[in-house]
């Protein structure tokens, strides 16, 4: 069990090997819902196959790129993404953008424990015949969440051994369920869909990189025991590859699926859908398996949301201090699976608004990044006045203000179910662009402003 929290890791414990990244990014990224998106792009947004296959190979080169770039901050600095944050943004002006980020970690902790429980629930009906009542909806979502609270418990050892794992079998099996569908399927109906319009391809593209880029902060949690050696280049590249390697197949396969069962797109249970679907030979272990890496998923979530709770004065243990983010999770996933009427639409809407939540922090730190940011280990943990990181009354205005100033005008290209900005019709609004508006914006922004100790000395990253 992992017992260190924020402070930095010494060089004697930095062991870790960028080649597992690769695994840990694969897992991160194992979800049905990737099935669900590609069902969408042939059947709402009327791509055709190629079309598809350029935005599954263009969106997590995008996301994970900045991902990767992110994460080599964890290798340099030895400490959380939001633990390094307050080198940016000071001891006092890290607590915004990390509630913000905080509170949208619910959010995908949710979706993540809505889904899981959707497949387990799958399962014991494909088993058993058991039907969906409201006390076993509850029970299969504390059961769902509850595992993902213990394994985050754990710490970065088992998560690693757990990613590994998940990789390995749900990549087993989705290359089964890939054999089945390319026996079953007229390829000649899949490849002779007409092209849809190029707007649609870099909407595709917008809505499928919003997903990923919000692991960004996420990213220097599991990069803090390499040592400082480790190419940065290699980082970028496991991270990229990791996630490449499942939104490819899973995107397409969605696509694929959808060109015969077109109602995958809108369903309000795409588990369950998804299970029809198959043989159950298949759709059993599968389903199963997929449980499994959404619990990892979440665990992975919990692990960093922990992390950002104490960055915000939680003075608990890392592994309690995700307990408020498992309740909520089991509150707004109740919410969620027995009200929402349209799985798909809420978490389309949900992708676009958390993007831009996260993009906002991204623009500052990646600069800031990019600038040769050197971490100061002892101000990192220092919160007093006396903290280099303390800056003028706890906050580095200037990135502050950049932040701050992307959030509002990414909200302003952001259209989603509940929430219209007055620029969401305009191009980059349209097209699902609101999250790169921001980091241009709060990026270019701090890019433009002085920085707090401008005269530190500059660190290179690596590359």
């Amino acid at each position: 069990m992992e017992t260190r929290g924020l402070d930095p890791v010494p060089d004697s414990e930095r062991t870790g090997r960028v080649r597992a990244l690769l695994p840990t990014w694969a897992a991160a990224n194992m979800t049905v819902l990737l099935l669900t998106i590609g069902a969408g792009f042939v059947v709402l947004d009327k791509l055709g196959f190629w079309q598809v296959l350029t935005v599954a190979v263009v969106a997590p080169a995008v996301a994970f790129g900045m991902v990767g770039l992110i994460s080599v901050a964890g290798r340099s600095g030895g400490a959380p993404g939001m633990a390094l944050s307050r080198a940016v943004f000071g001891q006092r002006g890290n607590l915004a953008p990390g509630a913000l980020i905080w509170m949208a970690r619910w959010g995908w902790e949710t979706v993540n424990a809505v889904t899981g429980a959707y497949a387990l629930l799958a399962v014991l009906r494909l088993l058993f015949g058991v039907r969906s009542t409201t006390p076993l909806i509850m029970g299969t979502l504390l059961a769902f969440v509850a595992g993902g609270f213990l394994l985050s418990g754990l710490g970065v050892r088992a998560l690693r051994l757990c990613c590994t794992w998940s990789a390995y079998l749900f990549g087993g099996f989705s290359v089964l369920v890939l054999a089945h569908l390319a026996g079953a399927t007229a390829w000649r109906a899949v490849l002779d869909r007409p092209a849809g319009p190029t707007s649609a391809v870099i909407a595709g593209i917008g809505t499928l990189a919003a997903g990923g880029i919000s692991w960004a902060p996420t990213g220097p949690d599991f990069t803090r025991y390499l040592p400082r050696t480790a190419p940065g280049r290699a980082v970028v590249a496991a991270t990229v590859g990791g996630a490449g390697i499942v939104f490819v197949p899973m995107v397409l396969m969605g696509a694929v699926m959808a060109v015969g069962a077109p109602g995958l797109a809108v369903t309000r249970d795409p588990v369950s859908f998804i299970g029809e679907r198959l043989p159950d030979w298949i759709s059993v272990p599968y389903l199963g398996v997929a449980v499994l890496g959404m619990v990892v998923i979440n665990a992975m979530s919990m692990y960093s949301a922990g992390f950002t709770a104490q960055t915000l004065g939680f003075t608990v243990p890392r592994a309690w201090a995700v307990g408020v983010n498992a309740v909520i999770s089991l509150f707004l996933g109740a919410l969620l699976m027995l009200v929402a009427s349209s799985f798909v639409d809420a978490f389309v809407s949900f992708l676009r608004l958390l993007a831009v939540t996260f993009s906002a922090w991204i623009g500052v730190f990646g600069v800031d990044q990019l600038r040769g940011r050197v971490y100061d280990p002892v101000a990192l943990m220092d919160t007093t006045r006396s903290s280099a990181y303390w800056y003028a009354g706890g906050f580095a205005w200037s990135a502050v203000a950049a932040w701050a100033a992307g959030l509002v005008v990414g909200l302003l290209f952001t259209g989603v179910e509940w929430f219209t900005g007055p620029l969401a019709t305009s191009w980059a609004g349209r097209n699902g662009l609101g999250w790169a508006v921001t980091i241009v914006v709060s990026g270019g922004l701090y890019a433009m402003l002085p920085r707090p100790g401008e005269g530190e000395r500059a660190a290179s990253l690596h590359f």
